[in-house]
């Protein structure tokens, strides 16, 4: 292989006179280094969206969040709390009952997702970070506090400090009576005061509010039922062991999901997004290799005395084949080095400066988020051996067919 690395280093490098076959051997080298580059970047970005997401969902999600597999809500009662606190790996079981109310201001109303959980959710810690008013709180002075999206309090136009105002929450009690004039007959109604704040992001800010359990116990009229219970697992011990665990302690009945389970199909639609990327930008790779295909077709029959020499010299139609797919694989190799090192640059540049803003003021970062990881770099070069290869092949079985007598 020494041979004809050395010949293929020879007419790769450019020498004194710089002909067409150079700038196209150029070309093609700034082609893959450019598309090596936007592989790099692409699935960079995709990565750090899909971090974005898991910790977006990890601050308003539970780490495991076990619910029925049929039906809205399950029966909970001591007995079935102690069962799941015999898993040594359970910090923090939290009840929630969680359905869509109606919440009206004064004269202004929406229809919003109202989340009743137990005393401890607030040792869980989850909301401690992003409260911006108010105080994190669902009881105080016997009276009792809901924590509001911020797109909600901006929406009904909700004060903090207004004691004669309430919330007003509705929720349907009895659909057969509908027909009747009286809303009390149709609607229950608790009021509830806004004790503090959240703002997480849009999707969560205009949608949710958390109320006590027992204040949305009485409101949808749940009794014992629960729509899910929130695990928080100790210190020390792994997510996924502690849910395979639970999986098998409660059977079939109920599923036991984490925290990419819960958001199994938006994380999928993620990775479906980064594959498509990855599939056209290669695409477009064996398009550009379309360059190193007509570079070496123009090399070989611009060579073909030097090949006639080596065949009189005993070279044999492996050795010029290996010469040529050499000279293919060092333009390849020269352009993947230079986009490598370019998209590093870019992903390094953006996290550190932000170069490149998602452009909404509402988004949780400034700056599209980077996460450079090694298995993407593995695939992109693999993807260009294999297509750089194919491109070389046809160039490289034309270059050996070439007759001594007519060259010489």
């Amino acid at each position: 292989m020494r041979v004809p690395f050395f010949i293929a280093r020879r007419y790769f490098l450019f020498g004194r006179k710089i002909n067409f076959i150079n700038i196209v051997s150029l070309l093609s080298i700034l082609v893959v280094a450019f598309v090596t580059m936007s592989l790099v970047v692409a699935l960079s970005v995709f990565n750090g969206l899909e971090d974005l997401i898991r910790s977006l969902y990890n601050t308003f999600d539970p780490q495991l969040k076990i619910s029925a597999v049929k039906g809205k809500s399950f029966t909970v009662d001591h007995d079935f709390l102690e069962k799941i606190k015999s898993n040594e790996g359970v910090a923090i079981i939290t009840e929630v009952i969680e359905d869509n109310v109606l919440v009206k201001y004064k004269e202004d109303q929406m229809v919003v997702k109202m989340k009743g959980v137990s005393e401890n959710f607030l040792q869980q810690k989850r909301l401690d970070s992003m409260i911006v008013a108010g105080e994190l709180k669902f009881h105080d002075k016997g009276r009792d506090y809901a924590i509001i999206g911020r797109g909600i309090q901006y929406n009904l136009a909700i004060s903090l400090h207004n004691e004669f105002n309430p919330l007003q929450v509705w929720y349907p009690k009895n659909i057969k009576a509908a027909s009747s004039l009286n809303p009390d007959k149709i609607f229950n109604r608790e009021n509830i005061r806004a004790g503090a704040v959240f703002a997480i992001e849009k999707q969560y800010d205009d949608n949710y509010i958390f109320v006590p359990l027992d204040f949305a116990e009485k409101l949808l009229n749940y009794g014992d039922k629960r729509t899910s219970l929130e695990i928080k697992v100790k210190d020390g011990y792994k997510v996924n062991k502690v849910r395979d665990q639970l999986r098998k302690l409660l059977g079939d009945d109920f599923l036991v999901q984490n925290s990419d389970e819960q958001h199994a199909s938006l994380l999928r639609a993620v990775k479906i997004e980064k594959l498509f990327m990855f599939f056209t930008i290669s695409f477009i790779l064996a398009v550009a290799s379309m360059n190193i295909f007509f570079c070496l077709t123009m090399l070989a029959i611009n060579k073909k005395r030097d090949v006639a020499i080596l065949y009189s010299l005993g070279a044999t139609p492996n050795m010029v084949r290996a010469i040529f797919l050499t000279e293919g694989a060092l333009i390849a190799f020269s352009g993947a080095i230079l986009g490598l090192a370019l998209g590093i640059g870019l992903c390094l540049a953006q996290q550190k400066y932000g170069m490149v803003s998602m452009g909404m003021e509402t988004s949780l970062v400034d700056a599209y988020p980077v996460k450079m990881e090694l298995p993407d770099f593995i695939s992109t070069g693999i993807t260009i051996i294999v297509i750089t290869f194919l491109a070389s092949i046809r160039p490289a079985n034309r270059a050996i067919q070439v007759s001594i007598r007519e060259n010489i």
